[in-house]
C-alpha cells in the first residue's frame, strides 16, 4: 500500500511597498526575527510550529498582497492542471537559487497562490 502525496502548504509571503516599516510591525507584534536578503526579509517565526515565510518588497505591483505557496512536485504538470480546471498562471515557473522552482496562478475566483517544488 503507497502512501498518497501530499501537498502541503509550506510557506507564506507578504508583500509591501516599505520593507523595513513592514518587517519591523511583524516583529515587534508576534516576536518574528527578520532576516534581509535582497527586496525580502526572511521571517523566522521562532518556534516549530507553522510554517516560515518572508516579507518582500517587489518594487512594482502588486505590492501589496498575502500569499501562501503549496509543495508540489512537478510545477508544469501541477500548473496544467490548473489551467484545466479553470485557474490562470500568472508567475513563472522561476528557478530560485536553491534549484526549486516558484509559480504563481489564480483560482477561477481571482484569489492568487503560490507553488513551490520540493
Amino acid at each position: 500500500m503507497s502512501i498518497p502525496i501530499t501537498n502541503p502548504v509550506v510557506f507564506f509571503e507578504i508583500g509591501c511597498k516599505d520593507l523595513p516599516k513592514t518587517s519591523s510591525f511583524y516583529a515587534d507584534l508576534f516576536g518574528w526575527t527578520p532576516i534581509g536578503i535582497p527586496m525580502a526579509s526572511l521571517i523566522n517565526t521562532n518556534t516549530d510550529e507553522g510554517i516560515q515565510g518572508q516579507i518582500t518588497s517587489l518594487g512594482h505591483d502588486p505590492r501589496n498582497y498575502v500569499m501562501f505557496y503549496i509543495q508540489v512536485n512537478d510545477i508544469n504538470e501541477s500548473l496544467t492542471k490548473i489551467i484545466e480546471a479553470g485557474g490562470r498562471k500568472m508567475v513563472g515557473p522561476v528557478i530560485l537559487p536553491n534549484n526549486k522552482q516558484f509559480a504563481w496562478f489564480s483560482d477561477p475566483e481571482g484569489n492568487m497562490v503560490g507553488l513551490v517544488t520540493r
